[in-house]
């Protein structure tokens, strides 16, 4: 009987554990996560519904988890919060991206870099991480000095990059995981 008890109190403590840590430590390592790990947090899309998915998620498959359990409920409580955050984190994620592509008037798919429509699409390497512009540039809707305007990135700011042309001359800029211009390289350096 002691047994027991013990193995069952070791599991439920196991299974809070990577309840709390999921929750709480996921935020602090953020940047090495990829929603392709089912971080509770990573989303390539702005915006604070992939964390409440989580939550409350969490709290749902808690309760479930809570009385789907016959023999150990604490278990079942921790086992079912775990897979209840991982879902409401997924879901939150969907609706951050479907967000980013209607801001950007829609997307499409080109070297498997989400672009906004009103971007031209040119062959390219994915890449990811911070970039700062060394000066005052121009986004551009294609990879070429013709390419129409269609903003500026201020000399200093720090922007996401999501691919680099073939030749190397160019970067896609990215917003909230969308393509929304290319840059010229030259005048960028890595974060």
């Amino acid at each position: 009987m002691t047994k027991t008890i013990t193995f069952k109190t070791a599991i439920t403590g196991l299974a809070m554990t990577a309840t709390a840590l999921t929750l709480v430590a996921a935020p602090v390592s953020a940047s090495a996560m990829s929603q392709k790990l089912g971080g509770v947090v990573g989303c390539n899309a702005s915006g604070g519904k992939q964390e409440a998915g989580a939550v409350i998620g969490g709290l749902l498959g808690a309760v479930a988890g809570n009385k789907l359990a016959k023999d150990n409920k604490k278990t079942g409580t921790a086992i079912g919060a775990v897979v209840g955050a991982g879902a409401g984190s997924y879901a939150g994620c969907q609706m951050q991206k479907s967000r980013a592509a209607e801001n950007a008037g829609g997307v499409y798919v080109s070297d498997g870099i989400r672009v906004a429509n009103s971007v031209d699409a040119a062959p390219m390497t994915k890449i990811k991480g911070k970039y700062v512009a060394r000066s005052n540039l121009n986004l551009r809707a294609a990879a070429s000095t013709r390419g129409q305007a269609v903003g500026t990135v201020q000399a200093g700011q720090t922007f996401q990059a999501l691919g680099r042309t073939g030749d190397g001359k160019w970067i896609l800029v990215g917003q909230d995981g969308v393509g929304v211009g290319y840059v010229s390289s030259a005048y960028v350096y890595r974060a």
